[in-house]
């Protein structure tokens, strides 16, 4: 009698699980598939004519300016960032044979993730693969002292354990089973 009153007084009629899950599929559907497309970035430096403000002219003396714009392509792939593929490269307890695998696969399965994510196809295996991905990122921070990077993806990790205690209250999904 008391857990109907207690889901009466709550005006949610049962849906605040269900609501509470969809919101947290969002945010790690939106950081998987954001965080493994950007793998993909890069930038290009152009030169455009400077435009005075008041006039909307471009400048008479022929003066540029250089522009960063930002394009994706495959060939920009890098699953890791430069600046820590060297120091990577230094760790002696990170394992040098796994490291060209998982630069090469965490963009994709970032991808992959978020997108079964999204339709709901595996939901449980899709944010346990999240976690793992995150934890496999948290132990390489922390072999190269990346404390605050660290400390970030353990919150990502925490959020993964969360949203896979709601998983019974999945809706929106194609698949219920994984």
């Amino acid at each position: 009698m008391q857990a109907s009153n207690d889901k009466q007084a709550s005006g949610g009629g049962g849906c605040d699980s269900t609501l509470a899950f969809l919101v947290l599929r969002g945010w790690l559907v939106v950081r998987a598939l954001l965080t493994g497309i950007e793998k993909f970035a890069s930038f290009q430096t152009i030169q455009q004519p400077l435009v005075d403000p008041a006039t909307g002219m471009a400048d008479p003396s022929g003066a540029m300016v250089d522009l960063k714009v930002k394009y994706y392509a495959l060939t920009n792939y890098s699953g890791v960032p430069a600046s820590l593929k060297d120091k990577f490269a230094h760790e002696p307890l990170l394992p040098h044979f796994a490291f060209a695998p998982f630069d090469a696969l965490l963009g994709p399965l970032l991808i992959l993730s978020g997108l079964m994510l999204l339709l709901g196809l595996g939901t449980r295996a899709s944010l346990f693969l999240q976690g793992l991905l995150y934890i496999a990122l948290t132990a390489g921070l922390v072999l190269i002292r990346q404390d605050d990077g660290a400390a970030y993806l353990g919150i990502h990790v925490g959020l993964v354990a969360l949203a896979l205690m709601l998983a019974k209250h999945n809706r929106l999904c194609l698949s219920k089973k994984w």
